[in-house]
């Protein structure tokens, strides 16, 4: 009688070899079985809610809430205009006719205020008295609606 030619190192790898494709077998089956490959399209949606959380239920259009696009921030920071105020009395202290700008004296509140060109409702010179409202913007008071007095 001969020995067997198989030494217990190649059964162990042997069967290794047969519990690692069992393992893959089992794995490709349940992958079969929650593939999503000829699902209806329903099933394979998914929602985002107004917490930014995804569920698989649409979103309930009741809680909707219609947005301006006026308040939507371009550059990251939301401006914030006042309404325009009341009319105030002021002086031409520096006008720079090249570039288009200046700045106002208020006279109840000696407050220097930035105007440009495009704000003044006619042309205007330095050291002329001018009626004007005051708007807020990102740099500061800025006046419009500029005319003489």
């Amino acid at each position: 009688m001969s020995k067997s030619q198989a030494t217990f190192a190649k059964k162990e790898k042997e069967k290794k070899k047969l519990a690692k494709r069992l393992e893959k077998q089992e794995k490709r089956e349940f992958r079969k079985a929650e593939s999503k490959k000829g699902k209806p399209l329903e099933e394979m949606m998914a929602y985002v809610d107004e917490n930014g959380n995804i569920s698989d239920s649409p979103p309930d259009l009741t809680k909707q809430v219609s947005i301006r696009a006026e308040d939507i921030p371009v550059n990251g920071i939301k401006r914030v205009f006042n309404e325009v105020s009341n009319t105030r009395k002021g002086k031409i202290s520096f006008f720079n006719e090249e570039k288009g700008y200046g700045f106002i004296n208020d006279l109840k509140s000696q407050q220097r205020v930035f105007v440009h060109v495009n704000n003044m409702l006619e042309p205007l010179r330095e050291n002329a008295d001018v009626l004007f409202e005051i708007e807020s913007s990102p740099k500061g008071a800025v006046a419009i609606n500029v005319r003489s007095k």
